[in-house]
């Protein structure tokens, strides 16, 4: 009864009272909701209120995947905010497609429809389906409200028994939460991973959103697999077919640069040079470090650690540059006295291979002063170590 019940609510809040409820709680400040509750139900029925006002704070939380000007006009289920692809990486799926040639794609396991909404705004259509009635109207509402109806078909179904042939793509976005949180085991995503990879070999273009710590060795031969950053932070990652079999990509957004491995074996270890090189995590995720260090003329400070060093600064998209000034051994006594000797107050610390963490470094050490610098903790050759320096190029 309960889904039954959202989804009756959800319904109200497309007609005219609904639609003027959440007019007015675009903008309004969820610690005051109690208050504009009991106002708002002197006038209107206590569920549509208590819906209205679940879909706005949804709303306002799908705004920074969405844009203000998207999420405003939006419907969202909590799952849905949860799990729908941010609009950059929506969109850049979409030209990928659209670039292959895909006029059709049927979207699979859609949500609430964000990925249909890149697909169409590309001038793709696309059959948009999934199990859930109260996503699947979701779903539907966002592609009228966006002016996307004449592209997007949204079909309540299960998506295993849904004919994918008339379609020249097919996209599958498994649920990778559960009742008990995120799901790890891709046979445990619904549907598993190997039956989405099954609906792939059968259509002449697949894309698959996976989680972006799945196993190298969990890929498919005949996949592509793409890792996706954006902003610096590693979103997903994307199970390509009908591209470049075997092909390891990391893509960075906004901008747009990517990275295509070479099979490079891994870069020798050498000694911290003037400039340290954090690699993106979608290149991390992609196993592309050694790609990058040979790009850099750099190598690794430590085996196991992903950070690239060298002499020269070398501009890229792929990392972010770091001019060394000290090379120390752990020891927070002389790292206090350093930062207190050169005036630092801003300090920004970074960690990669150990187990301090950076709040209890600025707790103990208690910057101070007009100056800036950045802490790197991490091992050099198997040894705990303190690298301090600034961004390069500052």
């Amino acid at each position: 009864m309960g889904r039954v019940t959202d989804l009756a609510a959800f319904t109200a809040l497309l007609a005219p009272e609904g639609q003027a409820l959440l007019d007015t709680l675009r903008d309004h400040d969820p610690s005051q909701e109690l208050a504009v509750a009991s106002r708002l139900r002197r006038d209107h029925p206590a569920e549509l209120v208590s819906a209205a006002l679940g879909q706005a704070r949804l709303r306002q939380r799908a705004v920074a995947k969405f844009g203000a000007e998207d999420a405003y006009r939006m419907y969202f289920t909590p799952n849905g905010v949860e799990q729908s692809t941010r609009a950059s990486v929506g969109a850049h799926r979409a030209a990928r497609l659209r670039a292959l040639g895909v006029g059709s794609v049927a979207d699979l396991c859609s949500g609430i429809g964000g990925d249909a909404i890149a697909l169409a705004r590309a001038g793709i259509s696309v059959l948009a389906v999934d199990r859930d009635p109260l996503t699947a109207a979701a779903a539907r509402a966002n592609a009228t409200a966006l002016g996307l109806a004449d592209l997007v078909e949204v079909r309540c179904a299960d998506v295993t028994e849904v004919d994918t042939g008339p379609y020249d793509a097919v996209f599958v976005d498994p649920a990778r939460r559960g009742g008990r949180g995120r799901i790890f085991d891709p046979e445990a995503y619904s549907p598993p991973l190997s039956w989405a990879v099954e609906a792939a070999r059968r259509a002449p273009h697949a894309a698959l959103k996976i989680a972006p710590g799945i196993p190298h060795e969990a890929v498919p031969e005949e996949a592509e697999a793409e890792w996706i950053s954006d902003g610096g932070d590693v979103k997903e990652a994307v199970l390509w077919f009908g591209t470049e079999p075997g092909a390891r990509r990391a893509t960075l957004l906004p901008g747009g640069a990517g990275l295509v491995g070479r099979g490079l074996p891994d870069p020798a270890v050498r000694p911290v040079g003037r400039y340290l090189y954090e690699p993106d995590g979608a290149v991390i995720r992609a196993h592309l470090v050694a790609d990058v260090a040979r790009d850099l003329d750099g190598g690794l400070i430590d085996e196991t650690i992903a950070y690239i060093t060298a002499d020269a600064l070398t501009p890229t998209p792929f990392a972010a540059a770091y001019e060394i000034t000290d090379v120390l051994p752990f020891n927070l006594k002389r790292l206090k006295a350093l930062l207190r000797e050169r005036e630092v107050g801003t300090l920004t610390v970074k960690k990669r291979g150990s187990a301090v963490e950076p709040e209890e470094i600025r707790r103990r050490v208690k910057p101070k002063g007009p100056n800036a610098a950045t802490v790197l903790l991490t091992r050099v050759a198997g040894a705990p170590t303190m690298l301090i320096g600034r961004p390069a190029g500052r």
